[in-house]
């Protein structure tokens, strides 16, 4: 027998190499499903976190921005690492951690356990999520199908995002604790899925430690400040020390990326225009979408009376709308234009947010689950063409690099979000006054990123 005669036929092989494809796909598609979750599921079990666990406003914030910080902060690097590792190892190290760090949550004994449990958490999203995409590219490497694979990828985060705060406010009727623990089947199957993935390839990669270091302290030093400055007021000394000395790290930051052999900024990414109106319009975006839910899920239920599930039914129609226009947005963007799509959701998400402030406090909370379907409409109207815009924009070899960018100034913008507007809604006498200021801020920063959109390259925003 000639030994060509053992190799599997053409079809089978085929066949095999599909399967791999869509294991790796599923793999991804979970893994990005549990990081968008576990983004926005724990908005409406804030309260029940605090019968439980203690810790005030500034322990609720922590409960967010622990995770939203370290998610920020590492994916600057993430890229890099899942490059050195390879892409099925740093996304399998990344979901292993993230499902025992959300075992440690679902358990916590204590808030100090649960923040820690949560900055975990972060880290290991940051990891996953480059993996998730770099995975998917190698079990798709055709243009076409990969594009309906990361479409695919993309659905299973709208998903998450549109059903997060049902899911969590079902569960919250159960125990806050199950909005985690439900990731460890979850985490399992994704592992499973994982092990049937052919390797991947390694490639050597810098890492700028200092640059990463640096970021860190300058995204760790401004948030604390702003979250402690709640209860302390701004001029207490360690708010003013830790402002002080997360301003002094953005500094040492831009220094050193001017000057570094391999920043993590490329000086092709930080003369680009669209890159730096694209990261300040993520920045913004998230100021609304994510310090939207935050506030008006304590509102909801705290002072209006609303149970857990009820507040995530009352942000159901918010999050629906983003998923039904969002398959769209593409075919939108072609008869609008980028520039003018991104500014009109700025303007549409100002304008919710503003409305929803000025409404008065007896309003219905129909009334208000209304109005918020207008940030939620932002969203099919700004992410998808400023993200077309922003990979028009850099090079091939630059897209993941300002992927990671764009992504680490969206998750800030949250963290910030939730410092600023918590530490406006920490004294319960002023808790109104804070709702109002806190949504009109919002609906500022909205305003400011669609002046800011007119600047698009309009060959880029094509």
């Amino acid at each position: 027998m000639e030994i060509g005669s053992l190799a599997a036929p053409p079809d089978v092989q085929a066949g095999t190499k599909v399967r791999r494809a869509g294991t790796a796909l599923a793999a991804s598609v979970v893994g990005f499903f549990m990081i968008t979750l576990d983004a926005v599921v724990v908005n409406v079990a804030l309260p029940s976190i605090r019968a439980d666990l203690g810790g005030g406003m500034t322990g609720l914030q922590w409960v967010l921005d622990g995770y939203t910080l370290m998610f920020a902060a590492f994916l600057l690097s993430a890229g890099a690492f899942s490059d050195r590792l390879g892409a099925k190892r740093s996304f399998g190290v990344g979901l292993a951690v993230f499902v025992i760090a959300s075992l440690a949550c679902g358990v916590a004994p204590d808030l100090a356990t649960l923040l820690a449990a949560r900055f975990v958490q972060g880290a290991a999203a940051a990891l996953m999520m480059p993996a998730s995409m770099a995975l998917i590219g190698q079990a798709y490497p055709e243009p076409a199908r990969r594009a309906r694979a990361v479409a695919f990828w993309a659905m299973g985060g709208a998903i998450a995002s549109t059903s997060g705060p049902v899911v969590g406010g079902l569960l919250n009727l159960v125990s806050w604790r199950l909005i985690f623990l439900i990731n460890l089947p979850v985490g399992v199957a994704a592992l499973i899925l994982l092990a049937r993935t052919p390797r991947s390839a390694r490639h050597s990669a810098p890492i700028d430690w200092i640059g990463q270091t640096t970021a860190m302290l300058a995204m760790g030093g401004i948030t604390y400040g702003v979250i402690e400055a709640g209860a302390a007021g701004f001029a207490a000394p360690q708010v003013v020390t830790a402002l002080a000395a997360g301003l002094a790290a953005l500094a040492a930051f831009a220094v050193l990326q001017a000057r570094g052999r391999h920043p993590m900024v490329p000086p092709e990414l930080r003369r680009s225009g669209t890159v730096r109106v694209a990261a300040a319009a993520g920045f913004a975006f998230m100021v609304g979408y994510y310090g939207l839910p935050f506030v008006m899920s304590l509102d909801l239920q705290q002072h209006r009376g609303l149970s857990s599930f009820q507040t995530g039914i009352a942000f159901l129609p918010m999050m629906l709308i983003g998923l039904i226009i969002t398959p769209f947005s593409a075919r939108i963007v072609e008869r609008s234009g980028t520039r003018r799509l991104v500014v009109l959701g700025f303007v549409v998400m100002a304008t919710g947010l503003a409305a929803i402030a000025l409404l008065p406090a007896g309003a219905p909370v129909g009334a208000v689950s209304g109005l918020m379907v207008l940030v939620g409409l932002a969203g099919p109207l700004i992410m998808p063409p400023i993200t077309a815009a922003l990979l028009n924009a850099v090079p091939a070899h630059l897209s993941g690099t300002a992927s990671g960018v764009f992504n680490t100034s969206r998750q800030f913008g949250g963290a910030l979000a939730v410092a600023v507007f918590g530490s406006l809604l920490a004294d319960p006498s002023t808790f109104h006054a804070g709702v109002l200021t806190s949504l009109l801020l919002a609906a500022a920063v909205a305003l400011c990123a669609a002046f800011a959109s007119r600047q698009l390259n309009a060959r880029d925003a094509q």
